[in-house]
């Protein structure tokens, strides 16, 4: 198993080169992207949420770059207005005409969030050529103990009714449904601390 360290912005590239090979057949993605998957335009969109998420949460990465999560701090789940009008060129270069569907996504997410203390995990995957290697745990289960050892929640929300299972297994349950117009259904996921 890789050894799991915090991100900086030097790792930036190589973090989003790994996640948009994660998620090449991950429903919501597509949609966002218009119904195809742009490799070039997945990275860009996952470049600009590890580079938001450097601001106001935490990236982990392997030492080798081939698995990265997300992860909002607690109270700091919900992007900043500066932060959006920040980001607006490079969502516009990543979903050019739908990103009025990528901002809907958001704001249904944001409707669908809860309301206490949590650690949110917004994105994580491996390179399909080194999964199956405990890469998922290893970016996990540090933010679990700390979200124990604080009395915290943790938050997710599954793109694909496969990864439900997974996500199980680290304590977190769904707590809903989220329906995408047009688009593919979400699970949001909770776990309480321990």
């Amino acid at each position: 198993m890789g050894q799991v360290m915090n991100a900086t912005s030097d790792d930036l590239p190589a973090v989003s080169r790994t996640l948009a090979k994660a998620f090449v057949d991950d429903p919501l993605i597509r949609h966002l992207l218009g119904g195809t998957y742009d490799h070039r335009r997945a990275e860009l969109s996952f470049r600009m949420l590890a580079t938001s998420m450097l601001r106001h949460g935490t990236v982990l990465c392997t030492e080798d770059r081939s698995a990265a999560a997300l992860w909002a701090h607690v109270d700091a789940w919900k992007v900043p207005i500066t932060e959006v009008v920040r980001q607006v060129p490079v969502v516009v270069r990543a979903y050019r005409r739908h990103v009025f569907r990528a901002l809907g996504v958001l704001n249904r997410m944001e409707r669908c969030h809860p309301h206490e203390p949590h650690y949110y995990l917004e994105v994580i995957g491996t390179d399909p050529v080194a999964q199956g290697r405990g890469y998922g745990a290893s970016l996990i289960q540090p933010m679990l103990d700390k979200a124990d050892a604080e009395g915290v929640g943790a938050y997710l929300e599954s793109s694909r009714d496969i990864n439900v299972p997974y996500y199980r297994k680290f304590g977190f349950e769904v707590v809903g449904e989220i329906h995408h117009r047009n688009g593919p259904m979400m699970w949001p996921m909770w776990r309480d601390p321990r």
